[in-house]
């Protein structure tokens, strides 16, 4: 049987899911950040139920037996140090199950600044009563940075509302059944001089990090909007507060932020053309019960000796599909 260590924080709740692995491993060990490199000796299963945590990189030597490492995320940046890439374990992630509700999120954003929500909210507050026309997201164009299975629900969702939608990944390609075109990510800024939503769901690799920079956000159109729903450090923060206090995109839908929380004298707090939320685009009601049905059912596989499902690919930093 095998030794199975769950690392997770106080906040984290235990799922009904997980009761029937007492049964089915060796031995179950639920750890929080600081006991992991105590836990890790023996354990051939990791589970970073606390996904956000940045303790294996420092617990890592003390792993002798480990062998399968899943993180109930979709991103695994912070997993992706070198000892780990150039180690023998293997690492699975979370695809797949924060597909529909980022979509959702993302088209929330969108509807939000096409709407023109922002100024509708600002006039309820000073009692003004103003018609004015609103923009339709139909014809309007979508660049997708990150062509994954979440960009690809994006894609689909926004495509169903008749959006021309292109994507931005690691290599360019035609053809693509969800995105048409797609872009080579490291040209970006060629190719949003029409883009009206460039949308952020990368991963977070040394290739997506500070991808959308100055240049690449001088390049839309002044009419444009930000949506980050990916990972904040793949916008360069102090280069988009920029183009936003020169007017030089129309404004930003921000899930993620680097740094993560944002601090309180960030200028993003006080702008009218942005809106912030606190990492949750992924979150709707019973995401972590679909987290630990996910790892149940590769726990299934490899206590059968099956090949388990999304299997991250080290050297790239995410699961190809």
């Amino acid at each position: 049987m095998t030794v199975l260590t769950i690392l997770t924080a106080p906040d984290k709740k235990r799922p009904a899911h997980f009761d029937r692995l007492a049964d089915e491993a060796s031995e179950v060990r639920w750890v929080e950040a600081d006991e992991l490199a105590a836990a890790l000796p023996g354990t051939e299963v990791l589970l970073m139920w606390d996904f956000f945590s940045p303790a294996l990189k420092d617990a890592f030597s003390s792993a002798d037996r480990l062998d399968w490492i899943h993180a109930a995320s979709a991103g695994v940046d912070s997993l992706m140090f070198d000892q780990l890439r150039d180690s023998e374990v293997t690492v699975t992630n979370a695809r797949g199950i924060f597909d529909r509700p980022i979509a959702e999120f993302v088209l929330a954003f969108m509807l939000h600044f096409a709407k023109d929500f922002p100024t509708s909210l600002a006039h309820q507050r000073q009692r003004i009563w103003q018609h004015r026309e609103s923009r339709d997201l139909a014809g309007s164009h979508a660049m997708i940075v990150g062509t994954g299975s979440i960009g690809r629900a994006i894609a689909t969702t926004l495509r169903a509302l008749g959006v021309h939608v292109t994507g931005a990944g690691s290599r360019a390609r035609g053809g693509d059944p969800d995105f048409g075109e797609i872009i080579a990510s490291a040209d970006l800024a060629e190719h949003v001089a029409g883009v009206d939503w460039l949308i952020n769901i990368a991963p977070l690799t040394e290739q997506t990090t500070g991808l959308i920079d100055a240049a690449v956000l001088e390049a839309l159109p002044e009419s444009a909007h930000l949506i980050n729903v990916g990972r904040g450090a793949s916008v360069v923060t102090d280069d988009l507060v920029a183009a936003l206090e020169s007017g030089q995109i129309a404004g930003a839908g921000l899930d993620v932020v680097d740094p993560e929380p944002l601090p309180e004298d960030s200028p993003l707090w006080q702008m009218g053309s942005v809106v912030i939320t606190p990492h949750m685009s992924g979150d709707s009601a019973g995401w972590s019960d679909r987290l630990a049905e996910q790892f149940m059912a590769n726990w299934d596989r490899y206590r059968s000796g099956q090949q388990l499902f999304n299997i991250v690919d080290k050297a790239k930093g995410y699961a190809a599909g």
